[in-house]
């Protein structure tokens, strides 16, 4: 079996609306691009931020501006117009966990994405609220990032662990620190050992200025040292981009030994065989 779990109906803008793309066709059109492509377990994961009751959980600048959206009519489309599984990505904000919880309790996911886009007030991955001009040097940004990593796994509140190095998103057109960087990833692993939280391997990555799957080979190797699943997913913006780099993803879990992916269903975890990509 295949997964493609961290999957979105629509580009990251702000003017791409539910009645333009949370259309039966639409999620047709990435039914159709998943069996093409050998992905049988299919789900869509949408930003907590588009929704507008996420301002109750943060009042940040992004979130003001895509926080248009109705989450219990987002809820009702996938259940009742697709076959996909119901998802949502949702981000740690330390301090606002019980709000978080909160929000998420009212809904019957399939799984909770849970991820880390800002450090503070600062972005590791959009140019608008870009961190990496706050003055911030790389050893305490990075050292904050997997530190809360570590805490968002021990929320308990999540299933998987979204692209689990975004740190690392513009590799070296940002600061970057220099050496052995397991000395960063070792600040998470207590909160992910202790968890149980699947690992996204997610070839976002082969996407973006880094250019490498995330996470890092080094990180993974850690987490399935600590007993981790392992949830693939393509973090999919279009049909175009769903199980992209499938091809190496899949070479490297095999060189690693991994045969099982993660599947989740209302919140439940069992394991697969990996199948092969189409």
């Amino acid at each position: 079996m295949l997964t493609d779990y961290h999957v979105h109906l629509r580009p990251d803008d702000p003017d791409a609306t539910p009645e333009r793309y949370f259309t039966a066709a639409n999620a047709e059109r990435y039914r159709e691009a998943a069996a093409e492509r050998g992905i049988q377990e299919l789900g869509v994961s949408e930003h907590i931020y588009r929704f507008s009751e996420a301002l109750t959980i943060w009042d940040n600048g992004l979130w003001r501006e895509f926080a248009r959206d109705d989450v219990d009519a987002y809820c009702a489309f996938v259940r009742e117009e697709t076959d996909l599984r119901l998802g949502i990505e949702a981000d740690f904000v330390p301090g606002r966990e019980d709000r978080v919880a909160s929000f998420l309790e009212r809904r019957e996911w399939d799984y909770v994405v849970g991820s880390i886009h800002f450090v503070g007030q600062g972005a590791l991955d959009h140019e608008d609220y870009d961190i990496w001009g706050m003055g911030q040097g790389p050893e305490k940004v990075w050292a904050t990032y997997f530190t809360w990593l570590g805490e968002l796994a021990r929320t308990g509140i999540y299933d998987i662990l979204a692209h689990p190095d975004l740190v690392k998103h513009w590799g070296r057109r940002r600061p970057f620190p220099e050496g052995d960087l397991r000395r960063f990833y070792e600040l998470a692993m207590d909160g992910i050992a202790e968890s149980g939280i699947a690992i996204e391997v997610s070839t976002a990555g082969l996407r973006k200025p880094v250019g490498e799957i995330y996470p890092a080979r080094a990180f993974l190797e850690m987490c399935l040292e600590a007993g981790c699943a392992v949830a693939l997913s393509s973090d999919a913006h279009t049909p175009e981009q769903l199980g992209y780099g499938y091809d190496e993803a899949l070479e490297w879990l095999a060189d690693l030994g991994v045969r099982e992916l993660a599947v989740f269903e209302r919140r439940e975890r069992r394991s697969e065989p990996i199948g092969a990509a189409a």
